[in-house]
């Protein structure tokens, strides 16, 4: 099966955690407007609930992953030492 390119850049959950090189694991991706399961492999184990960033897709729904997190959710250090909230 061909490469299934609407997956790759997506972001999931491992739902079961990955072994490196001694197996897949599986992730929940959202793509197409929902959430789809995947074979998921990757270069060193991760653990169940570990957020993903989806690679590279290997076709007949097994993907490629790495440990992700999401920049835009850290929230800026003015080295102010707060961590938010009114002034």
């Amino acid at each position: 099966m061909a490469p299934d390119e609407a997956v790759v850049g997506c972001t999931g959950k491992l739902v079961i955690g990955t072994r490196g090189s001694e197996g897949p694991g599986e992730v929940l991706v959202r793509v197409r407007g929902g959430s789809e399961t995947f074979f998921a492999w990757s270069d060193e184990p991760l653990q169940r609930g570990t957020t993903v960033l989806v690679i590279e897709s290997r076709g007949t729904r097994q993907v490629v992953v790495m440990a992700w997190t999401d920049p835009s959710l850290d929230e800026p250090d003015d080295g102010s030492g707060s961590t938010g909230g009114s002034r």
